[in-house]
């Protein structure tokens, strides 16, 4: 009766919009569609929508019982909207996301949120794919009863699309060129990767300072090589996009992962593969702002050597090469008689074996117990 009231007073030029949004608790706005349903609909238009006939009652108690039987029993520990998702995909449940949220609070199966911090502004996206990619890895209890292991995940920031998820024991060198050599195989060079200051990054000369201005390590050497701009984080607010990318990972994939009975990192790293990442990106991927891709070819390139652990050694008088406790005997070349006094590189492929290169070129590969293993070089007979 007050709507009717303050609304009819308006209409006839006694109150003005403040007014009767001050007088009835409303803004101006959520006012004006309030007028608008009453010129539509009379003064039905001006009920509250919440009073009356709700769709909870339209709902079948049954389904009702058997979604709050769901959260407690088989998903307990999955977030609401991953549980909807559930519900609806697999159960065949048609019911809404609020719907569910409010039903579940309601019967004390779920406790509410808490309220979100002030506001603050996203960074835009790069308007095309390929232009910039994050790299970072998240350490967590993703199999109970197993150590934790690092997830180590690349996106896109375009599109936030998961390019690259692994398994590791722990992140490091290794892993970050796995995961760059993955990228550029499948989808060719981007343009920049933004990481955190980690060891394996960057290096610093002093501690409290910044990164040395100049960066000789294996990461930065791969990068630079290959033209791409390495941006390094300050803090891990500045990482927003791929902090709360392991947010809603670490809200899915432990429990995923245990409802499939995942027992070893190994058959979680199938699973990341065979399901999870294709996925995800379907579920949260965004429309880039612009159409096209900056991501480019790499013609002429051998990644297998660009992309590994380099080492620069002198070949001893008798052609062998010395690695850690293993001598590594070197060929005959046709191209010369010998290589004693030359500078080569003793390459850590990502294959888990041993290369030697020469002027840029494979001359050599050997297990890691020192065995030579065929190579696609000139050999004389």
């Amino acid at each position: 009766m007050t709507r009717m009231e303050v609304i009819g007073m308006m209409a006839s030029g006694a109150l003005t919009g403040v007014q009767a949004a001050d007088i009835l608790g409303l803004c101006p706005r959520q006012l004006r569609r309030l007028r608008r349903r009453y010129e539509i609909f009379g003064d039905a238009g001006l009920m509250d929508g919440r009073f009356g006939l709700s769709r909870k009652k339209r709902v079948p108690e049954a389904t009702i019982e058997q979604l709050c039987r769901l959260k407690r029993d088989v998903y307990p520990d999955f977030s609401l909207r991953h549980f909807h998702e559930q519900v609806v995909e697999k159960h065949g449940l048609e019911v809404s996301y609020t719907f569910t949220r409010d039903v579940l609070q309601l019967r004390g199966v779920v406790s509410k949120a808490l309220g979100r911090g002030k506001y603050r502004r996203k960074r835009e996206r790069r308007p095309l794919v390929g232009m910039m990619l994050h790299l970072d890895a998240s350490t967590h209890e993703w199999i109970p009863e197993l150590p934790m292991q690092d997830l180590v995940v690349m996106l896109d920031d375009a599109d936030g699309r998961i390019l690259y998820a692994r398994f590791v024991e722990q992140e490091g060198t290794r892993s970050t060129l796995e995961a760059i050599a993955h990228v550029l195989r499948r989808r060719g060079r981007f343009c920049e990767l933004y990481t955190d200051r980690g060891s394996h990054f960057c290096r610093t000369e002093k501690a409290g300072q910044g990164p040395a201005q100049e960066q000789a390590g294996q990461v930065a050497r791969v990068l630079r090589a290959l033209g791409i701009r390495q941006i390094l984080a300050r803090s891990p607010e500045a990482r927003g996009r791929s902090e709360r990318c392991f947010g809603t990972i670490q809200g899915r994939l432990p429990q995923e992962l245990r409802l499939h009975g995942t027992r070893s990192y190994e058959e979680a790293n199938r699973y990341l593969e065979d399901q999870f990442i294709a996925d995800f990106n379907r579920r949260f991927t965004v429309e880039p702002a612009e159409r096209g891709s900056a991501f480019t070819g790499l013609a002429g390139l051998d990644l297998a050597l660009l992309v590994s652990i380099q080492h620069q050694r002198i070949v001893a008088n008798d052609n062998t090469v010395t690695f850690g406790k293993l001598s590594l005997q070197l060929p005959r070349l046709r191209e010369r008689l010998h290589l004693a006094r030359c500078p080569v590189v003793v390459h850590e492929l990502l294959d888990d074996s041993l290369g030697v290169s020469f002027g840029g070129k494979l001359i050599a590969r050997f297990n890691r117990q020192g065995a030579a293993l065929p190579t696609l070089s000139n050999r004389a007979a």
